[in-house]
């Protein structure tokens, strides 16, 4: 007998409720943050050949679409608290399925995050993840609170997915385990949840990087009404990025996307509690600028030489 959709969600999907005051199982989820806390909330779809390649891992698939979520939480400094699943698929793949929900459910794990509701349907494959987070009130980060002569700085590398992207496209060549590593950047993305809740009262500004590195600057000196300065050759990237000629590099550093690390701001005179937090995190991060007066970005090279700015950032009406 087909898998039916009330069986499907009990067997993949219900687990019992641990910190949310009601899960699974009535029209409504109960959430309550602990005294003191405003509750963070965002929302994010995938849309096979839009988001995912149709040969992706369901493991994999399942760790990233929480991922991209657990991301936006971590912009805001907010620690994990519960989340909602809305999935559509053509057929009720046993296979597939305990495949995505391992990969969901593990990384919810990690995080303290909950499955407390959602909805399926029959139809082509997306997945709509709301997530729930935590911040006390007054501590959130966000995307306009840079100053003039703030450090600006980078969490991990850059560009990896991209570079993985464009093979699986055939604009270049890439090695078996250089693919394999790359394309591992791609699909299973590290949400820095940590990094963001050990930047509170410490950043300025943050935004996690989703839509590539300009775009999403962009973004945050709209919202804060500053310009900046960006070190073009100070962007962290992996070896196998830096093997690439320079040209791709730039492309998938500053317009990749899909990289979901922290950009924020901080004050100059803080550089070592910076440094700090990165450390308690246990991530990396690179200063790659400074927030300046004038508003517009102007991107230098090490040598303090202009680099003309040519290109966009993702947009998914116009790519």
């Amino acid at each position: 007998m087909p898998l039916g959709e009330f069986d499907l969600i009990a067997r993949f999907f219900s687990r019992p409720a641990r910190r949310a005051a009601l899960g699974v199982g009535d029209d409504c989820a109960l959430l309550a943050p602990a005294p003191g806390m405003q509750l963070a909330t965002s929302c994010d779809m995938l849309v096979e050949g839009r988001h995912f390649l149709s040969t992706v891992a369901p493991e994999r698939l399942g760790h990233k679409a929480l991922a991209v979520n657990l991301s936006d939480l971590a912009a805001c400094g907010a620690a994990p608290l519960a989340f909602t699943l809305a999935l559509s698929m053509p057929n009720a793949d046993e296979a597939w399925l305990e495949g995505f929900s391992r990969g969901l459910l593990a990384l919810a794990d990690a995080h303290g995050c909950e499955l407390v509701g959602g909805d399926t349907t029959r139809g082509p494959l997306v997945i709509c993840i709301s997530v729930f987070g935590e911040v006390p009130a007054g501590q959130a980060l966000l995307r306009s609170g840079a100053r003039a002569g703030d450090g600006l700085y980078v969490s991990g590398t850059l560009g990896d997915a991209r570079l993985a992207l464009e093979a699986v496209r055939g604009t270049l060549e890439l090695a078996g385990e250089t693919f394999a590593q790359v394309r591992r950047a791609m699909e299973l993305p590290q949400p820095r949840v940590a990094l963001g809740v050990a930047l509170r009262g410490l950043a300025t500004s943050a935004i996690d990087i989703s839509d590539g590195l300009l775009g999403d600057l962009a973004h945050l000196l709209r919202r804060s009404g500053v310009g900046a300065r960006l070190d073009v050759d100070a962007l962290p990237r992996s070896a196998q990025l830096a093997a690439q000629p320079l040209a791709v590099q730039r492309e998938c550093l500053l317009a990749g996307g899909d990289d979901y690390e922290l950009l924020f701001t901080a004050p100059a005179d803080r550089a070592g509690a910076v440094r700090d937090a990165a450390a308690a995190a246990g991530v990396a991060v690179t200063r790659i600028g400074a927030i300046e007066a004038e508003p517009g970005l102007r991107l230098v090279d090490a040598d303090g030489r202009a680099v003309a700015a040519t290109w966009g950032s993702f947009d998914h009406f116009r790519t």
